[in-house]
């Protein structure tokens, strides 16, 4: 996807204020809206304004967005990395909700990847307090706040206690988006999956009068893992075997997160088979007693033939095995041209056509 240079759409310096982020929206959305403009391209002009608006707006969004850089052009093949916006707080939809935009606006696959298009008209930054007025004055109870964080997922195996560093954006007295680092030392409990929140209660944004702090929500993510993938509470490891290996059967080291295993591979097992290990996936939590499944996904490894030596041990098997025909069920297809007439009838139809151009008058 393309990436979308906010400010160079806005027409703003990368330090502009808030307040000349909003005069600049209002200056360019009069001049593109398609109402009114006589610009040609007003209505794609328009939508990108609006985006772009949506993004710097809420200091959320423009602190987590600033983290990218600004060595990116617009328009440039652009994908996200993983932890672009670890830490980063944000509010109602999050970065990764799903849903409509804000007024039913619609917005680029750039803006839907990096906030969900449920973030379109958040709550911004500051959230929104519950309160009751007193004699004493008003008093609100502080707004929630959210934070993506990774974690390995031998921490989910185990469980632990991680520091997580939190970027915090502020509103200095000129106008500025500043972002302020906050460290937590967090219980990270075994069996937590991905998508799971922790809640830490009273460390949300502070209360108003009497009014109680809220509380900060943690959404757990995986950080990408060399050798495991991960899908709800199951994990998998794609695991290479050699030829007779397969063949033969074999009994092989397997790593998993909860330790290493000893695994018994089947004789005739082949590529693409999965052989299960119950229970040892990501293990289940209080709340639960069920634990995930770990998949050993075999992947069939040829050695190269680099050298005579190794070129004649194919030879042999090609001269034992003469009579296998690895695309068999391809061959079983019904209704199918055999590939090489069908290679002969195209070689015949392009040297017709390179006749015809070669044909005076043609």
């Amino acid at each position: 996807m393309e990436f979308k240079d906010y400010y160079k759409i806005m027409g703003v310096g990368r330090n502009a204020t808030q307040d000349e982020i909003k005069r600049a929206y209002r200056q360019l959305a009069r001049k593109y809206h398609p109402d009114v403009s006589k610009e040609r391209d007003a209505e794609v002009r328009f939508k990108e304004v609006g985006e772009a608006y949506e993004a710097l707006k809420d200091p959320e969004k423009r602190a987590a967005y600033d983290r990218l850089g600004a060595q990116w052009k617009n328009g440039q093949e652009f994908q996200p990395p993983p932890d672009w916006n670890e830490g980063f707080e944000f509010s109602g939809g999050g970065f990764t909700g799903q849903g409509q935009g804000h007024g039913g606006a619609e917005f680029s696959e750039f803006f839907e990847q990096l906030f969900g298009r449920a973030a379109a008209g958040g709550a911004g930054f500051t959230g929104r307090h519950h309160g009751r007025a007193s004699g004493a004055g008003f008093h609100a109870q502080g707004a929630d706040r959210h934070a993506r964080v990774l974690i390995d997922l031998e921490d989910a195996y185990h469980g632990t206690t991680r520091t997580i560093v939190l970027h915090v954006p502020e509103m200095d007295a000129g106008g500025q988006v500043t972002v302020r680092e906050q460290k937590l030392n967090v219980n990270i409990p075994q069996g937590v999956r991905a998508g799971q929140q922790i809640r830490l209660s009273g460390q949300g944004s502070p209360g108003i009068g009497q009014g109680r702090a809220g509380d900060l929500y943690l959404e757990i993510e995986f950080r990408p893992h060399a050798i495991y993938r991960v899908e709800q509470r199951d994990v998998l490891l794609d695991l290479p075997l050699a030829p007779w290996e397969a063949a033969l059967g074999a009994t092989v080291a397997v790593p998993t997160p909860g330790g290493g295993v000893e695994l018994k591979i089947p004789p005739g097992s082949a590529t693409g088979a999965k052989l299960r290990l119950k229970g040892r996936g990501i293990p289940g939590a209080k709340t639960t007693a069920v634990a995930g499944d770990f998949y050993v996904v075999l992947q069939i490894v040829l050695p190269p033939a680099t050298d005579e030596a190794g070129k004649a041990v194919y030879l042999a098997l090609a001269k034992q095995f003469g009579g296998f025909n690895p695309r068999a069920k391809l061959d079983a297809v019904p209704n199918e041209k055999p590939a090489a007439e069908m290679g002969t009838r195209q070689r015949a139809t392009e040297n017709k056509a390179a006749s015809a151009e070669h044909r005076p008058g043609a």
